[in-house]
């Protein structure tokens, strides 16, 4: 897509270092500048590639020597439950490769749920504009609860200025009994449903809604998906009309056609097409991150965020669930006792 959300970032995520408020941090220690300070965390090098699940067994290895950068404020940037509390610069010799720059974050949950997180930070030249952008999922946090955790901008292609802020660009978070999950382990529903980064041209934009049966029998769909759009506070969004068909948006994106039924054997994967266009005209524009599906009318929902701007248009097409011939998982496989 088009904007920054669906827009896989050239800025890798770090593997999480998340430690619980008041015990033990295993990040980098910060203050609001000065010289070299000893990091205790992974080294920045061993990051985890955009999509791949956070590490769950952080290190507490020594594993480099950065520079702390200053910082706007003494007690860090915050936003919406995000403070950023240290920037550190990671040159040649700081015993680390393939990595610039990282900033340390806390995150507080101040929902009344357990949630997960998708954080996008932008690192800052010295004129306030981004050199680049890094995204960050933090899993399972708690109602109430504060985590820390470090972030990590990768080398940078071609001559790109020097980092001197960091800044909380978007903050977006899910239930986390309905996140979604395109990886890792098979939810109890048997069943992942995750959305992709999705395409744009002239306005339009496509986005795929992604189902896999990672459980152990088959799996049957007929017909659409279930859609509720929310807004940032995941209030329900009204005024939206929720096409069947992908065709009243535009033809040939491959989600018009009648409902036929699928079977998906464990590891088979199915497909539906989100659909609309961002025309704006007179009106209120409506932009709406998060959908809340439900795969068949039994299962339980999963809120994906398409960061749907839907213009003045009030409209969203959604196509019909397809089997996708081009995904393939390894059955789940049983031991015998002995």
């Amino acid at each position: 897509m088009s904007t920054a959300s669906r827009t896989a970032p050239a800025v890798l995520a770090a593997a999480l270092l998340l430690a619980a408020c008041g015990s033990q941090s295993v990040s980098p220690g910060g203050g609001a500048g000065g010289g070299p300070v000893r990091a205790e965390a992974l080294c920045p090098s061993d990051f985890s590639r955009y999509g791949s699940p956070p590490s769950s067994e952080p290190s507490v290895r020594p594993s480099g020597t950065p520079t702390a950068l200053p910082l706007p404020s003494v007690g860090g940037t915050a936003e919406d439950g995000v403070k950023i509390t240290a920037l550190y610069a990671w040159g040649p010799e700081s015993g680390c490769a393939g990595v610039s720059y990282s900033a340390d974050f806390e995150l507080t949950n101040q929902q009344t749920q357990t949630a997960t997180y998708t954080l996008t930070f932008g690192f800052l030249s010295a004129s306030g504009g981004a050199v680049d952008n890094a995204e960050q999922t933090v899993e399972a946090v708690g109602q109430g609860r504060t985590v820390k955790g470090t972030v990590v901008m990768g080398e940078p292609v071609g001559n790109a200025p020097e980092v001197t802020g960091i800044e909380v660009i978007k903050i977006r978070s899910v239930p986390e009994a309905e996140a979604p999950s395109a990886s890792g382990t098979c939810p109890k529903s048997g069943m992942r449903l995750y959305a992709d980064q999705g395409d744009a041209a002239m306005g339009l934009r496509v986005v795929g809604l992604h189902l896999v049966n990672c459980g152990t029998g088959p799996l049957q769909l007929n017909g659409y998906p279930k859609l509720t759009i929310q807004d940032e506070d995941h209030h329900t969004v009204d005024g939206v009309h929720i096409l069947q068909g992908t065709d009243q948006i535009s033809t040939g994106l491959g989600g018009d056609g009648r409902p036929q039924p699928v079977v998906l054997r464990p590891g088979e994967a199915a497909v539906a097409q989100l659909a609309w266009r961002n025309t704006t005209q007179a009106g209120e524009p409506v932009n709406a991150p998060y959908v809340r599906v439900w795969a068949t009318p039994a299962a339980d929902p999963v809120t994906v965020a398409p960061e749907l701007d839907l213009g003045t248009t009030g409209k969203l097409g959604v196509g019909p669930w397809r089997k996708d011939e081009t995904h393939r998982e390894p059955a789940p496989t049983t031991t015998d006792g002995p």
